[in-house]
């Protein structure tokens, strides 16, 4: 058998090799699995949250298994922390080429009349204000420093319809959509491109409290799904990395469903 075209893997460069990254949400969930995926496609990963013991571990975990990370805190609701958060990036690698916006926090299930406005005030804060500021200082940071790049928001596949369970979950989720598909037209002139995942039922720690405070609803969800089950994060990470990648080089403006075909039904 001829095998001169063949490759073996460990030549492969991977995805995001030689690029640095910046993760928010990254102590856990979808967040953490896209620092480690992203580790092990060859960038150098920044990964930020609040809590600083899930970070600590995430980042030794990249490190023990041979990749490059760091940590920084920060609290998606306070601007000046997210840039500082941006900045650490920088300072640690001289550069950002990349960043997944995918910290987020809920709320409890619940009709529209049942939201408090402070909740809504801390979940405007955290998943609209958030990535907004942060996509702000992504933005700058790759124009000064690597002078392109790629950005994904995580947004939600609620976020795509009516949403009467989380309605100001969904609300807000559907415009970050709309400050992805904003970014994409301001920023690609550039060589700056801005997509998002809107990932579909996906085994986090978020939704598996959702499943414990109302058994049963993981599997009514898959029941309405035509894949027939819930997402590990790191199929919602694969696709972030992707569309990070240059392979996703010609690909902006773009909200990807990463459900299972939810939408579809």
């Amino acid at each position: 058998m001829d095998n001169t075209h063949s490759a073996d893997a460990s030549t492969v460069p991977g995805l995001l090799a030689g690029k640095v990254a910046f993760v928010t949400g990254a102590g856990r969930g979808i967040g953490a699995a896209a620092a480690r995926l992203f580790a092990r496609e060859g960038a150098r990963v920044l990964l930020t949250a609040r809590t600083e013991a899930e970070l600590k571990a995430v980042t030794e975990e990249i490190r023990s298994s041979g990749g490059t990370a760091d940590y920084a805190l920060c609290d998606l609701a306070d601007g000046a922390g997210v840039r500082a958060a941006v900045d650490r990036a920088v300072a640690l690698y001289g550069r950002l080429d990349v960043a997944f916006n995918n910290g987020a926090t809920t709320m409890p299930p619940g009709p529209m009349e049942q939201v408090s406005e402070a909740d809504f005030d801390h979940v405007y804060a955290v998943n609209l204000k958030g990535p907004w500021a942060a996509m702000v200082a992504e933005v700058a940071a790759i124009r000064a420093t690597a002078g392109t790049g790629a950005i994904v928001n995580n947004t939600s596949v609620g976020s795509l319809m009516g949403n009467p369970a989380l309605p100001a979950y969904g609300a807000l989720k559907r415009a970050v959509n709309s400050l992805t598909e904003s970014a994409a037209v301001a920023y690609g002139p550039e060589g700056i491109r801005v997509n998002a995942v809107a990932p579909g039922t996906t085994l986090t720690a978020m939704m598996r409290a959702w499943d414990e405070r109302s058994p049963g609803t993981v599997d009514r969800l898959n029941a309405h799904t035509p894949l027939r089950r819930a997402a590990d994060p790191d199929e919602i990470a694969q696709a972030a990395a992707w569309l990070l990648s240059d392979r996703a080089s010609y690909v902006t403006g773009t909200v990807l469903p990463v459900d299972g075909g939810m939408q579809a039904v």
